[in-house]
This record gives C-alpha cells, structure tokens and sequence, in this order.
C-alpha cells in the first residue's frame, strides 16, 4: 500500500500518532481516554516502538483503564533480563559461531508470549480503529508501514530494538525498531485532516565514563534531531498537528512500570488542558492533505 495524497472520502479526520519513549508512551492511552469522552475518538492510530504497544491497545477498542492493565501485565524489566548466554560466545568468535542478522542479546520468548497474549490473533483489517505501525527494514534502513496481518507480529517487529531483541520477520522481510527510521512518523498519517502527535525526545547521558554512554550520546542525538527534522518537514508541507507535552516532574526509566498509572493520569490532564485547541483544530474546515515526506509507504 501507498499512503499518497488524494483524499480519500473515508479519510481520516483525527490520527493520534505516537512515538518512541518507553514507559511513558503510556500516556496515549490517557490522552486517547480524555479525547473520547469529548466525542473526539481518533479514526487512525500510528505507532512505532513503545508507541506501537500502546497505540494497538487503542486501535483494539480498550478503555484507558483496560489498557493500563494489559500494559501493566505486558511491560516489565523482566523482558530485558532474559540473557542468551551463547551471544556472547558469538560476539567473541562471530564467524565460527553464526552471527547473523538475527542476532541479539536477550532471548524474545518472553515478549513474544507477552505480545501474543495480549493482542491474540487480532488482524489490522477487523480493529475498530484504523492502525498503522511503523517499523524499520534491516535491509535498507527504509521505514516500513504495516496495516494488514497480526497486529501482535508489527508490535513486536516496531519494538525489536536492534542488539538487544532479535528482528522480526514479516512475509520475507527483516524488521526492526521503527525509532531508528522515524521515532515520530507523522508522514505515516499524511492523508489525516489533523493529527496530534505525542513524542519524546531522548535523554541524553549524564556523564560519559563508559563506552555504553558514549554510544548512547551519539545515537540518542542521531534519533533526537531526525525526529525534530521529520516534524519539521510535516510542518512545512502543511500537515496541521498539535503535539501534547508532557510535565513529568522526575526520570523514568523505559522499564519503570511502577510509573505506569501516574503517567497514564498525566496524559489526561495534559489532554484536559488542551482540550480548546483541540476542539479549535477539529472544527475547522478540513484542508487537502500535504506532501508527505514519504515518497511511497509499503506495507507488508
């Protein structure tokens, strides 16, 4: 599929689209809650990382308290914990021991089963809401859009973090996390009249005293600035977006679960309070679409 720019007359009028930020992606859920009971229930969905997570929960229909509590049960530093020990055996001896493209550190037993229980045998065609999930083709580095087949498959494709969990692949093709193609991708929701974005810039290290942090200074700054250029770029073609900030008054961790209920709430005040332009950018006329920065979205 192509999402090009001739608007369809089952066009979107409202697409929710949420990026990378692990656990406090979450608060899609409360601003989504908030959004419905204004009678403003977004008619598109798109998601990457822990965006897609919590993006399929809403496509599935789930009330804001029915999500908290499959993501709750999902989400945990428990998935992160489960080592393979041979892959480090693989990194000292790669070509005699197989390293390939499938490889990762941690075993995905544990998510696979995780994402499987919670979204079973869903398929993008029969959701109550349109959903699109972005991941990233190992390949090409291309960002992917998936919209047909098992929602629990693009789940766990979009967050397959590469080096920690292993790809995912989809009818042929080697998937990974969408954050390292588009961590915001608001050109997945180019044919949406208006679009309300909620993203998060990634923190960077405080200090550099190992060689972790310094790989994680340079690809945190190389997601950061292609997330601010890829909104940028919406803006400038004329998509109308509104993005939700969030007041999270301490660091939270991706894995920070315990967090979970207290952002949940977050995201709804922060919904609450721009609930005015909202309502603002809804009710106006709707516009033609613009270029999107995707010259042509396939989707597997």
């Amino acid at each position: 599929m192509q999402i090009t720019n001739t608007r369809a007359a089952n066009a979107p009028h409202l697409a929710l689209v949420l990026g990378s930020g692990g656990v406090r992606s979450v608060a899609a859920l409360g601003i989504a809650d908030v959004l419905t009971k204004d009678g403003w229930s977004p008619d598109l969905v798109v998601g990457c990382s822990s965006g897609a997570l919590f993006g399929a929960c809403i496509a599935m229909g789930m009330t804001g308290e029915q999500g908290l509590a499959a993501a709750t049960r999902l989400w945990s530093a428990e998935l992160t914990q489960q080592k393979r020990w041979s892959a480090y055996f693989e990194l000292l001896a790669p070509r005699l021991l197989g390293f390939d493209a499938g490889f990762a550190l941690r075993d995905a037993g544990m998510i696979r089963t995780r994402v499987e229980r919670a979204f079973g045998d869903a398929q993008f065609e029969s959701l109550p809401i349109s959903l699109r999930v972005v991941a990233t083709d190992t390949a090409t580095g291309n960002p992917v859009v998936l919209s047909q087949g098992r929602v629990s498959e693009a789940v766990r494709a979009s967050m397959a973090l590469p080096f920690i969990f292993p790809s995912v692949e989809i009818d042929g093709r080697r998937l990974s996390d969408g954050v390292i193609s588009d961590p915001l991708p608001v050109a997945a929701a180019g044919d949406a009249d208006a679009v309300i974005t909620l993203g998060f810039r990634g923190a960077m290290p405080r200090r550099i005293d190992r060689p972790a942090r310094m790989v994680a200074q340079v690809t945190t700054a190389m997601i950061n600035n292609l997330q601010q250029a890829r909104v940028e770029a919406a803006r400038a073609a004329g998509q109308r977006m509104l993005h939700i900030e969030l007041e999270i008054d301490r660091r939270v961790g991706l894995w920070d679960t315990a967090a979970m209920p207290r952002i949940f709430e977050i995201g709804q005040r922060a919904a609450i309070d721009q609930l005015p332009a909202i309502r603002r950018m809804l009710e106006s006329p709707r516009r033609s679409p613009p270029d999107s920065p995707y010259a042509a979205v396939s989707n597997l």
